[in-house]
């Protein structure tokens, strides 16, 4: 279990979301409010270091220093991120002094120091267990690196002798000795000969055919020649041959050395996405696919690198790259997670991109990670999203499930996730857009959000500081940083639900990677993030979890492994030791299937489990003992005899369980009373967590309306607490429970979200939930608006007195139109009476995120689509005072350095780009909104507060 030292969360009085625990009229002594806000804090979970949110944090040149260690340290803490991931990559030129080596003394040291430090601060360290990306460097020797498979073709006619030696012609693989490993000939009659042995010491073929015209297939281990991607100084290098447990061993043999048997305090250490291309081969392939597959693939080398588009040539490349996949399981993960384990600490793996079963692979370690790349469209009302800012693929759940489903599945915990890659153009993203990105990935099933990330910067380096170029760039230096913690905070809360107890998915669907691996071209297949419209979103697969996850059901993915070490208990499948249990597997329809696999689906059923199949299975996958297994299949399915269970569903009793198949899968899982959670009929999307005696629903309005309703519960609760995430409050909600359903009152503005605790048990003795009903016509604040910027550059604009909201680029200041910082609204309105429950204040359009005062009392931030909050405790009749401080993007402050041609970019390797990984450029931008725009008003509400009611 991953320990985890307790911080209580400093909860803000107030959010983006419309809750407020109490009524306002009339005030309310400060000793309530107190006890109310005591309350609504104890109702959450204590918030510690792996509930809030973590960054990866670029070491330029691992240019790093006690001082500014300290001091970047101490603002993560203090905005409250939860713990760094040290990831040394390329330094920034002119500052090649400071530079230190990868694992050397004095970079040991610094870990030593950050450990340190973060320990004094509550926080948490991983590492990138190398430089950039991926694994390699100059402990990699051309023996170690990453390999391909090189086949060169002669042609020999009867009588003839090849004259040339038999090795690599190109000459760039030379220096690397690649190997002969294999010699096929090949007739026109189809005969194939091994003919390896006829190979001289020296190269020289000593073999003629006595007949016909015949093809030799030599086949080398070559070397794909790739280098470590944005190397750190020390860690420059070839790239890792992940296949081989001799290259990983020796890849880890300097880590060894430097940790001297300690982990130095390093919580996990870190593997990015693979990105090894070209790498389809390793030194042992052909003995390693003998041993797995059962037969030998030299007799296949023709089929193999063949670029014809049969059912042979499909079926050979699937077993090769079953093989490829286990090999990297046993000789890459477990070596890797033994050395890990080894030192006392985990591993933290993202498995997307490589040549296996991604769940296997998630699963294989401590933490699996997923990664966001991109940005999504929500169809939230006033969402920016430029189109320039967009890349080609968005971001999608299902893709995002499949590292959280090898989480719950393995029983592991924790599921991270690498947030926010891309997600805009450089310095114009805004929380608004951060803000449904990452519930998106909390909905998926991610409870441990790493953001993409923050740079290392010394303090005399001039504004911005040092970036990264495909990075968030949520510094100290960036304008928005001042209101970072409260966005913060919003993650922490939400993350000590999602990491509290059990995830509650009733279903487990099968993730046929047979059918994805079937595919007769190329060779290798990495399955990518980047490439889910082709392996990915055509499938029956994709189609059928998306269509129950729209209907309300929870679920998860299995492997075929995952199946083979599933056990029944009391009619529910159990994947792992502490993993949850589930109700029904689901084996959606697919091409291929192995007969181990479906035997062990029958087995499952005979134990009690309930099985769901779309179809049945028709053709096993791969060449080895293909009628054989073919005909085991086929038996399989004759000894399933189903009868008709009515609603197009066929029904077949299997031991202690059943097996049900029908076209239409809700169909059977309602025949067996598999209820759906039917709030996301209301356009409410979920996730589930089990806790002692009830559950957290998470619950988020991605919709462009506004909802408030009724939504049912699939349990029967005595309470049902609501929690609001953005401002922490929590309430005794509006509730009825009847016939195993619990029906609970909701309201949600568009971009909001809202946790309910549902248990047995009985009323916390908190204030009830407040909702607001019947609202009033809205009060415009109107008159003169002081605005007086607060820190920020190029230059801080002089103030200025507004009569009408405008952006600070409508204001005819040059300086405002280039500013990038603060500005803090005051303005002085009259309330005439106070006789309504609540009043809400909206600011209408605000760019890009907000502090509220009402009165000199801090509201809070509101720093998200809505931005409004509840403030009727703040008023009073007659004069009141607003004050709002606005923070804008980053965009305008660099627009203005790139149209003044000011250097501030100069890093060695890809420099700075944008999004489109061109050389970037902000002169050419148009001025980005900024300030606060409004309208703003006051709208008074009538207001309900109920505890609950009980039938």
């Amino acid at each position: 279990m991953i320990h985890k030292n307790k911080l209580l969360l400093t909860l803000a009085l107030c959010g983006a979301v419309l809750t407020n625990c109490r009524q306002s009229q009339p005030a309310a002594s400060a000793d309530t409010v107190t006890a109310s806000n005591q309350q609504a804090e104890n109702a959450w979970p204590e918030v510690q270091r792996e509930n809030k949110p973590w960054t990866r944090w670029w070491w330029m040149g691992s240019a790093v220093d006690e001082q500014n260690i300290d001091k970047q340290m101490s603002q993560y803490a203090e905005a409250g991120l939860g713990g760094v991931e040290i990831a040394p990559i390329y330094g920034a030129m002119d500052h090649e002094s400071r530079y230190i080596d990868f694992l050397s003394p004095k970079w040991m040291g610094m870990l030593d120091y950050t450990v340190q430090k973060a320990n004094n601060l509550n926080m948490g360290v991983d590492l990138t267990q190398g430089t950039g990306w991926p694994f390699g460097g100059p402990q990699v020797k051309p023996e170690f690196a990453a390999a391909k498979l090189i086949v060169q073709t002669y042609t020999l006619k009867a009588g003839q002798t090849l004259k040339e030696t038999l090795k690599v012609q190109e000459a760039k693989q030379q220096e690397l000795n690649p190997q002969l490993q294999a010699v096929m000939a090949y007739s026109g009659k189809g005969e194939t000969l091994n003919i390896t042995d006829k190979v001289t010491a020296d190269g020289k073929l000593n073999w003629t055919p006595k007949s016909g015209t015949w093809t030799v297939y030599a086949a080398f281990n070559g070397k794909t020649r790739q280098m470590v991607k944005r190397a750190a100084p020390g860690g420059v290098g070839y790239t890792l041959d992940h296949l081989s447990d001799k290259a990983v061993n020796a890849y880890l043999q300097p880590f060894t050395e430097a940790f001297g048997g300690s982990n130095h305090g390093v919580r996990a250490f870190y593997n990015d996405s693979y990105e090894v291309y070209g790498a389809n081969w390793s030194p042992t392939f052909f003995e390693e696919f003998q041993k797995r597959r059962g037969y030998d693939l030299r007799l296949y080398l023709k089929d193999l690198v063949s670029k014809e588009q049969t059912e042979r040539v499909a079926r050979l490349k699937a077993d090769y790259r079953e093989t490829m996949s286990e090999m990297l399981y046993d000789n890459f993960y477990k070596t890797w997670n033994n050395w890990a384990h080894q030192h006392k600490s985990f591993t933290k793996n993202q498995s997307h991109g490589s040549p296996g079963n991604l769940l296997d692979l998630y699963a294989a370690v401590d933490i699996p990670e997923c990664e966001t790349f991109g940005s999504s469209y929500f169809p939230i009302p006033g969402l920016r999203r430029d189109s320039a800012d967009v890349r080609n693929v968005d971001p999608d759940p299902i893709m995002l499930k499949f590292a959280s489903s090898a989480a719950h599945v393995a029983g592991k915990n924790l599921t991270s996730s690498e947030t926010f890659t891309w997600l805009g153009e450089h310095f114009k993203t805004s929380y608004s857009q951060m803000k449904p990105e990452v519930e998106q990935v909390f909905l998926s099933g991610v409870n441990h959000v790493f953001y993409h990330g923050v740079t290392y910067s010394p303090e005399d380096v001039a504004w911005p500081g040092w970036l990264f170029y495909a990075s968030l760039n949520l510094t100290p230096a960036n304008s928005l940083w001042s209101h970072f913690g409260a966005f913060n905070n919003y993650i922490a809360r939400v993350q000590s639900v999602l990491q509290s107890g059990k995830a509650d998915n009733e279903l487990l669907m099968y993730w046929p990677i047979h059918d994805v691996w079937s595919n007769p071209k190329g060779m290798e297949m990495l399955i990518k993030v980047h490439d889910i419209d082709e392996w990915l979103h055509p499938t029956q697969f994709y189609k059928q979890s998306q269509q129950l996850m729209d209907a309300g059901y929870s679920l998860d993915f299995v492997s075929d492994k995952m199946l083979q070490e599933a056990k029944v208990n009391n009619g529910q499948i159990v994947t792992a030791s502490g993993a949850p249990t589930r109700k029904v597997l689901i084996v959606p329809q697919s091409k291929y299937m192995s007969e181990t696999t479906f035997e062990r689906v029958i087995a499952l059923a005979k134990e009690g489990a309930t099985v769901v199949l779309e179809e049945l299975p028709t053709d096993v996958p791969g060449l080895q003992d293909l009628e054989n297994r073919r005909k085991k299949l086929e038996q399989l399915v004759q000894s399933l005899t189903f009868t008709d269970a009515g609603q197009g569903v066929r029904q077949f009793k299997a031991g202690k369980g059943e097996i049900l198949l029908s076209k239409n899968v809700q169909q059977a899982l309602e025949l067996k009373d598999i209820e759906r959670e039917t709030l996301t009929d209301t356009g409410l999307k979920f996730i589930r967590r089990e806790i002692e005696g009830g559950k957290y629903y998470y619950l988020v309005n991605h919709t462009p309306k506004a909802i408030d309703t009724t939504i049912p519960l699939n349990m029967k609760a005595q309470s049902v607490v609501i929690m609001d995430p953005q401002s922490g409050k929590a309430g005794l909600s509006k509730s009825t429970s009847t016939n195993n359903k619990t029906n609970v009152r909701v309201q949600l503005k568009s971009g909001e979200a809202l946790i309910l605790k549902a248990t047995n048990a009985p009323d916390p003795g908190l204030v009830a939930w407040q909702y607001l009903e019947q609202p009033g016509a809205p009060i415009a604040v109107t008159g003169d608006w002081n605005l007086h910027f607060t820190k920020g550059g190029p230059e801080v604009p002089a103030d200025k007195k507004l009569t009408k909201l405008v952006s600070w680029t409508e204001l005819g200041d040059k300086k405002a139109e280039a500013f990038s910082g603060s500005g803090e609204y005051t303005i002085t309105f009259d309330l005439p009476a106070k006789n309504a429950g609540e009043y809400v204040l909206d600011l209408g359009k605000v760019s890009e995120s907000a502090r509220v005062w009402v009165n000199d009392q801090e509201v809070g931030h509101l720093w998200s689509i809505p931005f409004q909050a509840r403030v009727g405790q703040y008023l009073k009749p007659g004069k009141n005072t607003l004050k709002v401080e606005v923070a804008n993007l980053m965009a305008n402050r660099i627009r203005d350095m790139d149209q003044k041609k000011l250097e501030w970019r100069k890093y060695h390797e890809i420099n700075f780009v944008n999004i489109d990984y061109k050389a970037f450029d902000a002169s050419v931008w148009k001025p980005m909104a900024s300030g606060l725009i409004g309208p703003v008003t006051i709208t008074p509400y009538v207001t309900t507060a109920q505890g609950q009611a009980k039938k």
